[in-house]
């Protein structure tokens, strides 16, 4: 059983091709051999009746053996028949069974032995009948010469036309011979095609053999099996092709779910069809699926430079998440600490040098400044915005700006009670992180770097609004600035503004962008106080 493993498919299909042709030619050309020899046999017996019938019918034929004169006169023409015919022996003999003509011509003039003589002499009738002959069968068609006397009739001879046997088979082998020939040539035709067929399947299974694919096969469902993270595949089409274990049970799936199906129709929130599409990956986009967090990689398949599919794996993030956001937070803290420190130490140096200079107003100004600065800032960020993770985002964004020397302003007339429960803390910063890195990016290359940031209690929406003073946005890109890979930063980009658009449309809220007439761009935010 191993070894027939090991043969090749090569092998094994061209084998089968040729042993079914071979079979079928077998088969046909024994059926076509043996209607030949059938066909053949009966011609022969037919041509020789109807060779004798008609030299018996001949009107001389009865005088001349009346007149014993047939040897002379139809010996020419016996020949002559039995050339055109093919034939072995043209035989005439009276009704006393003397032979008077015969190809034999020691044979003339003796009297025949033939038994089949009785039936055409008695009967008058024309028959063909099978004899053995100095040791070789011989086939005779023989047929009684009747004479009409007005009155009456009455049998006066026979007439007899014979034809070997081996001359009969050697036709027969003429024409099985042909067959033969032909069926050589189909069977030369059919390993051809074979040998074209069994080249195009394993072009078809990249030259991979039955046991090669088979051991592939469970291969790849032991490794579905044991990967933890979820797989799903999908054709050119759309439709799911395969999905393991892992990423039935994370996105809470049965088999009827996908069996079959347009993967926009089961996981409509995963863009995985638009790979298909545009045939770029995608990586480690983040989509919340039934309050879960995953991170989606998504990449095409190829064959011949065509997209013929794709595979998407993803992981569930969402308590790793949990701790990312922590991470983040004491990270957005640490960040403006550090660059409050460098800024606070440059303040110290100045405040230092002053004093050491004795120039004591200029000291006390500056420390009186300083303070009600921060004093204002703080109440803002403190006393009017009462959510503490929208608070860690902005400590942590004022000191980025410090770092990048942005003039980043909280508008004063910003409000907001602890946001509602169902905006998670990594909402908050996908959405505002991004918008206001956004800004940043916007106005480094501004002489005069000016972010602005808002965030009201408006009714029952949440407005947060993000603007800045540069180039503001492209008006052939505003249409579809929210699209994955689009961005005016170059390629490689386009992520941020899209999982934002992602989250807040998750969060059933909306979102707009336009230009200022003085430069720069303003996004804002809407978002409600409840989910209905």
């Amino acid at each position: 059983m191993n070894n027939l493993k090991k043969i090749p498919l090569q092998t094994k299909v061209l084998g089968l091709i040729c042993a079914l042709i071979l079979l079928i030619i077998i088969l046909l050309a024994s059926i076509f051999a043996y209607i030949q020899s059938v066909e053949t046999r009966n011609g022969v017996e037919q041509l020789a009746l109807q060779s004798a019938k008609a030299i018996s019918l001949m009107p001389e034929l009865r005088d001349a053996i009346e007149n014993n004169e047939l040897e002379d006169l139809f010996r020419p023409i016996a020949e002559q028949v039995k050339d055109q015919v093919d034939a072995a022996n043209i035989m005439i003999e009276n009704r006393e069974e003397i032979i008077y003509s015969h190809t034999n011509q020691t044979q003339v003039g003796k009297k025949s032995s033939d038994h089949t003589n009785y039936h055409a002499l008695v009967f008058g009738g024309a028959n063909n009948f099978q004899v053995e002959r100095d040791g070789e069968s011989v086939l005779i068609g023989k047929v009684p010469i009747i004479a009409d006397y007005g009155n009456y009739t009455k049998v006066i001879g026979t007439v007899s036309v014979e034809f070997l046997e081996k001359d009969i088979y050697k036709n027969i082998s003429s024409r099985i011979r042909t067959i033969v020939i032909a069926s050589l040539i189909v069977l030369l035709i059919g390993m051809i095609g074979g040998i074209f067929l069994t080249k195009s399947i394993r072009k078809d299974t990249l030259g991979l053999e039955p046991h090669e694919i088979a051991s592939l096969y469970r291969e790849r469902n032991a490794i579905l099996l044991s990967v933890k993270e979820g797989i799903i595949a999908i054709d050119h089409n759309g439709t799911i092709t395969l999905i393991n274990n892992s990423a039935r049970t994370m996105l809470n799936l049965n088999e009827d779910d996908f069996i079959g199906q347009h993967v926009n129709l089961v996981l409509p929130t995963i863009q995985i069809y638009d790979v298909v599409q545009r045939g770029k990956n995608i990586h480690n986009i983040e989509i919340p699926i039934n309050e879960k967090l995953f991170i989606f990689n998504v990449i095409p398949i190829f064959d011949n430079e065509q997209v013929v599919g794709a595979v998407s794996s993803f992981r569930d993030k969402t308590e790793l998440k949990k701790l990312i956001d922590t991470i983040s937070e004491v990270r957005e803290y640490s960040e403006g600490l550090r660059a409050q420190t460098h800024e606070y130490a440059n303040k110290l140096y100045l405040l230092s040098g002053l004093l050491q200079l004795e120039r004591y107003n200029d000291a006390f100004e500056f420390i009186q400044k300083e303070s009600s600065f921060y004093m204002y800032r703080n109440q803002i960020i403190f006393n009017q915005i009462h959510d503490p993770n929208v608070q860690a985002i902005l400590l942590g964004k004022l000191g980025k700006a410090s770092e990048k020397k942005i003039n980043f302003e909280i508008d004063d007339e910003s409000y907001i009670e602890p946001l509602p429960d169902y905006i998670k803390v990594t909402d908050l910063v996908t959405i505002i992180g991004n918008l206001i890195d956004n800004a940043f990016d916007a106005v480094m290359n501004q002489n005069e770097k000016k972010v602005f940031f808002s965030i009201i209690s408006l009714g029952n929406d949440i407005i947060i609004e993000v603007s800045d003073n540069g180039k503001g946005v492209s008006e052939s890109l505003i249409d579809s600035l929210f699209s994955l890979g689009i961005s005016s930063k170059g390629q490689n980009r386009g992520y941020g503004l899209f999982n934002v658009k992602h989250i807040i449309d998750l969060l059933g809220g909306t979102i707009e962008v336009k230009n200022k007439e003085n430069g720069g761009a303003i996004f804002t935010v809407y978002l409600p106080k409840q989910i209905s």
